[in-house]
């Protein structure tokens, strides 16, 4: 039976080489026997938000930028957000965060963040990360990436320059069986 990653981060380990995910850390939006989805949450863009919907949207000026989700459907566009009243039909990745389910939800997104909703946490995205079936699973076998439950709390309040590190550091302090420090070294 597959165990579901979908509500963790995964954490590029040292190892992984790969340039397009040297370093980063994605959020599993969606994990089953067809494969898996997720976003990279520690790449922001040089483009702002306001630039890079203006075609579409009329928007106040937002300092707020663009993350890069990944290589998979680079001109394709999500959300990640936690407007619980805009999701009818869809399970929250992990509590109290959603990725818009549908053109639909993605506007309405966007004009919760025009009309400045102080309640809103969002991230935009383009493109994202995708797995055929098993191979995330083979790839997390090799230990190419650690993986964390995540929280919306450490994709709205931690860095996102600082992800990776903090991340790192939880993943590998979840998996050690010895304790870092003792009180009494010289008892050893």
């Amino acid at each position: 039976m597959l165990k579901s990653l979908k509500g963790h981060f995964l954490i590029a380990s040292r190892k992984l080489n790969d340039l397009n995910f040297y370093r980063s850390v994605v959020l599993i939006v969606e994990h089953n026997q067809e494969g898996a989805t997720g976003l990279i949450v520690n790449r922001p863009s040089s483009l702002s938000i306001t630039n890079a919907l203006s075609k579409y949207f009329d928007l106040p000026k937002l300092e707020d930028m663009v993350f890069t989700g990944g290589p998979v459907e680079p001109n394709g566009m999500f959300a990640l957000h936690n407007a619980s009243d805009l999701e009818k039909i869809e399970e929250p990745i992990v509590p109290n965060l959603f990725m818009g389910s549908s053109p639909e939800v993605f506007e309405q997104v966007i004009w919760k963040i025009s009309e400045g909703d102080p309640d809103l946490d969002f991230r935009i995205f383009f493109g994202c990360a995708g797995w055929a079936p098993l191979q995330l699973e083979s790839e997390v076998s090799r230990m190419d990436w650690l993986s964390t439950r995540a929280t919306t709390e450490d994709i709205f309040k931690i860095d996102p320059y600082d992800i990776w590190n903090v991340l790192l550091e939880r993943s590998m302090a979840e998996r050690r069986f010895l304790p870092q420090e003792t009180a009494h070294p010289e008892w050893n």
